[in-house]
């Protein structure tokens, strides 16, 4: 049955940040994308302690977009455009590095105080062939601007694209569906074939596809065409993302993502020379380039 259902089963590769731990799934060996999904991390869920909180320094990135999307705590964003920008669940942060932009995440003032909560998706986007170098840009659209449709014990916020014969307002750049979905116990809700690549992601609870059981954490990448139902006994979050199948490979190193290996390289000079931009208000610290770093694919 499984192989009837999926292309492939993306198990995580955790990663402890010091106080959270992060589950990644794409890129994987077996798989680098899915439609233009590249990069697929859960972050916690996480409990610090009072007063601390999460500080990803100032970063840069080229050629994608990053999608935040939190089911528990806040994250403050801030770039190189002068975004300053808070985020809490439902919500969805889209920063669009195209020619390169740099960020910083950091949990708020009010949520260090009795000691952050923390967990949500982040992913990354490859920008599309004729787009990777397209101008920065950030877009922030609000939990109540994104359509929420449901049945009985069963609701799916739209996060991008069209499913369900609803759509999110948020930009997209290629072909893309994004969506989360929340099961209460008994209930089920059919994934339609429509996209080209599709993958279904248990965040929490318990699920089946077509009867076969879902482990939490892991990415399921159905085979194109295949219609299925999810359905859940306990309750269950889950996240279904794909679109378009992309024609040309995407090259992934640290933070960079281009179909130009020499553009990756190019970007790393840029970086280690002080070239990219800085964040206003953000702009005493940084991440240096790792010698080894924690994600490379090279299709």
């Amino acid at each position: 049955m499984q192989s009837d259902l999926f292309d492939v089963t993306l198990r995580p590769v955790t990663h402890d940040l010091g106080g959270f731990k992060v589950h990644r799934t794409l890129p994987a060996k077996e798989r680098t994308m899915v439609g233009p999904f590249l990069f697929f991390d859960q972050m916690g869920p996480a409990q610090l302690p009072a007063g601390d909180g999460i500080d990803v320094r100032p970063h840069p990135h080229i050629n994608l977009a990053t999608v935040t999307y939190l089911f528990q705590g806040a994250i403050g964003h801030r770039d190189s455009l002068g975004t300053n920008q808070r985020i809490e669940p439902g919500a969805v942060n889209l920063m669009t590095a195209g020619t390169g932009i740099v960020h910083s995440e950091r949990s708020p003032g009010d949520e260090r105080e009795g000691g952050p909560v923390l967990s949500g998706i982040q992913t990354w986007l490859a920008l599309p062939d004729g787009k990777e170098e397209i101008d920065p840009a950030f877009e922030h659209v609000a939990a109540s601007e994104l359509p929420v449709i449901g049945d009985t014990g069963v609701t799916a916020r739209i996060i991008m694209g069209e499913l369900w014969g609803a759509r999110a307002p948020t930009t997209t750049h290629a072909g893309t569906i994004y969506a989360d979905i929340s099961l209460t116990p008994g209930t089920q809700v059919p994934i339609d074939a429509a996209a080209e690549e599709r993958a279904i992601y248990l965040a929490h609870g318990d699920a089946t596809l077509e009867g076969v059981p879902l482990e939490p954490m892991t990415l399921y990448v159905l085979r194109p065409g295949v219609a299925a139902v999810l359905r859940s006994t306990d309750g269950a979050r889950a996240m279904l993302c794909g679109g378009d199948a992309f024609a040309t490979p995407r090259h992934v190193w640290w933070n960079f993502v281009s179909s130009s290996r020499e553009r990756i390289n190019e970007a790393k000079r840029a970086w280690q020379s002080g070239e990219f931009p800085l964040i206003p208000g953000d702009d005493k610290e940084w991440i240096p380039i790792p010698e080894v770093p924690k994600t490379v694919s090279y299709p």
